[in-house]
């Protein structure tokens, strides 16, 4: 996996030169709490506010990468973690989580495919797990902080989630389904 390669200045280099934007544009983006329309609008961030300077507002965001384009860009450096079986993984949609500490995703669960993992490329995240209700009387509540290099796998269809980005290194998170 490429921590030092992908960064925000990559994807918005990758994105702009990109050939079909309106198509990237119909690919699912979460803006969370920044107010960014779209992966453009995300990626036309001032300088000032992607290192957060001083009086700039944290920003944090996340899309699948659903245009074969930019995937087949982005999967020339990287592949399918080491321990899924070979055939097991999902390869139609990435996805991409970055942004800067005093962000993340709010509680919720996903509505995919598939479980899946993330692998934090960069700065580190923290994850607050609640179980589903099936297993409310069995399973416990916990949280963890995932660290640049670790990989976190679970199923985001059952299990509650929600992330906080940890202060330090801007967040970058890349994570796909597997079955």
């Amino acid at each position: 996996m490429q921590g030092k390669l992908f960064n925000y200045w990559y994807f918005r280099d990758v994105y702009t030169k990109a050939k079909q934007k309106q198509h990237i544009r119909e690919c699912q983006f979460l803006p969370y709490k920044t107010g960014f329309l779209d992966i453009y609008d995300a990626l036309d961030m001032p300088e000032d506010r992607v290192e957060l300077k001083p009086g700039e507002q944290p920003w944090y965001f996340g899309w699948s990468n659903c245009h074969a384009e930019t995937a087949e860009e982005f999967r020339r450096h990287y592949g399918r973690p080491y321990f899924l079986p070979e055939g097991s993984e999902n390869n139609a949609v990435d996805w991409f989580f970055i942004g800067s500490s005093g962000l993340g995703a709010q509680m919720h669960i996903d509505n995919v495919r598939l479980p899946s993992w993330q692998a934090q490329l960069a700065g580190s995240k923290r994850w607050l797990l609640v179980p589903p209700p099936e297993c409310y009387l069995q399973c416990r509540r916990f949280d963890v902080v995932v660290q640049q290099g670790d990989i976190i796998v679970l199923d985001t269809n059952k299990w509650y989630h929600q992330t906080f980005v940890q202060p330090g290194a801007i967040s970058l998170t890349i994570g796909a389904e597997y079955d």
